[in-house]
């Protein structure tokens, strides 16, 4: 199997480095989906200088030019769902309906900003002074690093580089080993689009050789990053030393808080879904949930049905709901908390290898409870199909529950009562609030990001992107 080849000006080009590391569909581990390069400080050096030299140009083109240009490259993944959806889920174990619903996404995110490409691009501010004009005016940053993770190979690239591009800026793509070919795809459908050769440039490789060159060199203005809390922790501090600007968007340990008076069948289904989709390898999956100690009893026996009624199987089964994980390092380490911490296991807690699951990384969705909210298994993001049921005796200790967390991206209450929801609102800390729905997801035109150890405080996604991507001037004319 032929390396991929990195996008950088509009071309694919071979990398500097030899080395390889196959990227396997993690259904059937025989199968190798594409051979990804350990790529080399030399590729970003050749991407950054062609994304220089685009971007002058590209900053130069009026907003309906840049909408046009975004428009092309929606049209060409429109066209494309199907092939993408079917990559998307051999390369990462993400089930089939789920994929197609990223690929459509995908075209949202493009279309919207093609639009925010259009819309007023400052403000007039009144001056002191008489026959005055003053006001300011964004202008793009320059380059962007986008540095992304395997778990939405497509929806966080392009939530990244489509505002970057909308508003006048280049980017240097440096996907994860594990998606590489579903970012080889997003290069191809640029080119189709005829995206200028040099705005939007891909390289592979690992974070110790193409993520270390992109986030030390100079000309790489702004950093957006989406990964573990130890790396976002990394660039940080990398940008930081150099006053280049950064986000970073580092996971969380997500809770549901049920209450006495909700509909108890409809927040099981909710929880289950937000828990066990994706075998919980979202940064948003639920991972705690919190329920009034009154309806505990009645409320797991509901829940664990509906995650027994889940679907385990090959991710290009249109009926699997949840697939395999992605690598055996994760899988290894959820069965030995759950061995270690010895909880109530409801249901699940075991590998799957019996059959067709034998070539696959399977673990059966996992309903805990009788951990201590202290406990790794309580605070450690798991990024697997494991569910921590923790009772509280009302909604003001179920918060405080909920707040013990270093993260805080996403939450949930179900209720019927108005006055708890908006106590609740005011006082979870989490930048993603919902009540009477799961944890997961967002709106593309909606910001997304989270508060305390999950975020670095900007937002992604909708016109809060605008604030990352562009710098302000203030401009005075007598």
């Amino acid at each position: 199997m032929t390396p991929l080849q990195s996008f950088i000006g509009g071309e694919f080009t071979p990398s500097s480095s030899s080395v390889t590391l196959p990227s396997l569909n993690p259904s059937d581990l025989a199968e190798v989906v594409a051979q990804v390069p350990e790529g080399a400080a030399a590729d970003v050096e050749a991407a950054v200088a062609k994304a220089v030299a685009a971007q002058k140009r590209w900053a130069d083109m009026p907003g309906p030019g840049k909408a046009e240009v975004l428009l092309r490259w929606a049209s060409v993944l429109q066209g494309r769902l199907e092939e993408l959806a079917q990559l998307m889920a051999r390369e990462v174990g993400k089930p089939i309906q789920e994929a197609w619903g990223e690929a459509a996404r995908a075209v949202a995110i493009l279309r919207y900003y093609a639009g925010e490409a259009v819309r007023a691009a400052g403000e007039v501010v009144p001056s002191q002074l008489p026959d005055t004009l003053q006001f300011s005016l964004r202008v793009p940053i320059g380059v962007v690093g986008l540095v992304t993770p395997w778990n939405f190979p497509v929806a966080i690239p392009l939530w990244k580089a489509a505002p970057a591009l909308a508003f006048g800026n280049a980017v240097v793509l440096k996907p994860s080993e594990l998606s590489s070919a579903c970012a080889d795809f997003l290069a191809h459908s640029a080119q189709e689009a005829a995206v200028p050769p040099g705005l939007f440039n891909v390289v592979h490789g690992l974070g110790r050789t193409v993520g270390e060159a992109l986030l030390n060199h100079p000309q790489v203005r702004a950093l957006s990053f989406t990964g573990s809390a130890a790396v976002g922790a990394r660039v940080a501090q990398a940008a930081s030393v150099r006053n280049a600007r950064f986000q970073t968007e580092m996971g969380g340990k997500n809770p549901a808080l049920v209450l006495a008076d909700a509909d108890l069948d409809k927040a099981a289904a909710l929880v289950c879904g937000g828990a066990m989709r994706f075998a919980g390898q979202k940064c948003t999956a639920t991972s705690r949930v919190i329920v009034e100690r009154k309806v505990m009893a009645p409320f797991l026996e509901k829940l664990e049905a509906q995650i027994r009624a889940q679907v385990l199987g090959p991710v290009t089964d249109p009926s699997c709901t949840i697939g395999p994980l992605i690598q055996e390092a994760t899988r290894t380490k959820a069965l030995r908390m759950l061995t270690e911490q010895a909880p109530r296991i409801h249901t699940g807690g075991r590998a799957v290898s019996a059959g067709a699951f034998g070539k696959g990384l399977f673990l059966e969705p996992t309903l805990v409870s009788g951990v201590t909210p202290d406990s790794p298994l309580a605070t450690e993001e798991l990024f697997a199909p494991v569910l921590v049921a923790l009772p509280a005796e009302d909604l003001d200790e179920a918060i405080q529950l909920a707040n013990g967390s270093v993260f805080g991206l996403s939450a949930a209450l179900f209720t019927r009562d108005l006055a708890a929801a908006l106590r609740y609102i005011r006082r979870i800390d989490a930048g993603l609030v919902r009540v009477n729905g799961d944890t997961t997801g967002v709106d593309p035109h909606a910001p997304f990001g989270g508060v305390k150890g999950s975020s670095s405080g900007s937002r992604e996604q909708g016109r809060a992107a605008r604030d990352f991507y562009t710098e302000i001037k203030t401009i005075q004319i007598s």
